[in-house]
This record gives C-alpha cells, structure tokens and sequence, in this order.
C-alpha cells in the first residue's frame, strides 16, 4: 500500500481531499468558518454579491446578497459538490457534506488574470450508470453518464509557454481506486476500480486515485501544441474485479481550467 500512496503523490502535485473539509483549497482558497456562509473576495476580504453557488447534483442553486451571504436551505445526505460562478472570478468547486455544513463556511474566490483559461466549468458523469450503494458518493449521483471518457479541445490563450502550466480539476467524486478504499471514501470490500487517467494529446499524464478537490496535473511542455488545437482527456477507470464484462468505474467531476 505504501507504493500505490507514493505513486499517487508523485502524480498529483496539490490535492484537497473530501474527507479534509475545514479548510478548502485549489486555485482558490477559503477562509475556514464564520457565523454565516459567506463568499468573499480572496485579496480584499470583502463579501462577492451576485455570486450564483449552486448544487448541480440537487438542481440546487441560490445566490449571495449585497455583502456576499448566502444560505443552503436543501438537506444533504452525503459528499456533493458546491459550486460558485461569478463574472470575472475563477470557477470554484468544492466537496461538502452535512457535516460541512453543521457550521456556517466562509469561502474565498479568487480573480481571473491573463494567464489563467477556463476550459469547462460544467458536471459531467463519467461511467455506465451500474455502480454499488456502497461506491464512493453514490448516494449522491443524479446526472447520467456520457460515456466512459470527456474529452475538450481548445487553443491555449494568453498562457506563458516559459512556465509550468497546470490542468486544475475543481472537483472530482466517485472514485473507486485501490487508494480510496485503504483511505475510507468508500465501502466496497470485495472490489476496486482503476484509477480514472488524464491524457494530454494523446499522451497519458497523470492518475487520479482519490476523490478531491483543486487536484493539479503539469503539463509537460513537450506535449503542447503552440497555436494549434490541444486535447485534455479524462477516461474513468474500470471494475478489476470483474472480468465477464467492462464494468465502468461512475465519477463525476466539474471544473476544469489552466493555469501558470
């Protein structure tokens, strides 16, 4: 187990994951705990108003008043994921629970700048819609699935080809990897799932093996198309336990930018 962890390490270069919740991290940062949910400028510390936060999974969506409060009146069973889109802000996705939300959060959004590109801040399903009770936030899925993989073309804009230039994922759920069974995502005792992997034109650069948020995977330059069109792919993984027939590992992920 000690090898599965430490080649996860080395694979995923910032993580925040679902069972961590006090503090929320990746391409933005929160702020911790208040006396009311609030979303708040990252530099300034001022309350964002207008900001739309939502719970696609629960058809959810609510905004923040004129100093930035908001308030989730909908019951949440388990891990979903929050989502919170304002103009000329970063897409900011992160996983809550009922125990999130036992006190009020305060969350920090950060500015767009030139050198950041959004590619997609929608949910996507990955799988077959055949998963488990007992499968990592399973309880929790509505959407359906499009297929075992995602796949997005673009032409990088404004993003410094001298430095690193990482693919972010806001947010990622469902994971059935060895790694997120050993760590209590899931309940599955018999069985486990290949980690989902993330291509980049064609070439494989990363495994995620755990169920987080703000998860960063460099690009290496080498692969990057310069004013041509370039290609992200996320495949989900499948059942190694079950050989009859493909059975697709279901996740679901949302969010995804560039950034250096």
């Amino acid at each position: 187990m000690k090898k599965y962890l430490f080649l996860f390490l080395i694979t995923i270069f910032t993580l925040n994951p679902t069972f961590a919740t006090a503090t929320f991290e990746g391409g933005v940062s929160a702020e911790g705990r208040g006396n009311s949910s609030r979303i708040i400028d990252k530099r300034t510390g001022n309350g964002v108003s207008g900001a739309k936060v939502t719970l696609p999974k629960q058809q959810y969506a609510t905004q923040t008043d004129s100093q930035g409060y908001f308030e989730l009146n909908t019951q949440i069973n388990g891990p979903t994921i929050m989502s919170v889109q304002k103009e000329n802000y970063k897409p900011y996705s992160v996983t809550i629970s009922d125990q999130t939300l036992s006190a009020p959060i305060v969350v920090g959004i950060e500015k767009t700048n030139a050198h950041e590109m959004v590619l997609d801040s929608n949910m996507y399903h990955l799988g077959d819609n055949r998963y488990s009770e007992l499968s990592a936030n399973a309880g929790e899925f509505r959407l359906d699935s499009v297929g075992p993989f995602y796949t997005k073309r673009f032409t990088l804009k404004n993003l410094k080809l001298n430095k690193p230039i990482y693919l972010v994922i806001g947010s990622i759920i469902g994971i059935d990897s060895e790694v997120a069974r050993y760590i209590g995502q899931n309940s599955i005792s018999n069985a486990f799932s290949s980690p989902p992997e993330i291509y980049f034109n064609g070439n494989r650069i990363a495994e995620v093996q755990i169920n987080g948020d703000g998860q960063r995977v460099r690009i290496p330059p080498v692969l990057i198309r310069k004013n041509q069109v370039n290609e992200v792919t996320i495949k989900t993984g499948r059942n190694l336990m079950q050989t009859a027939y493909i059975d697709y590992d279901d996740i679901e992920f949302m969010n995804l930018f560039l950034e250096n």
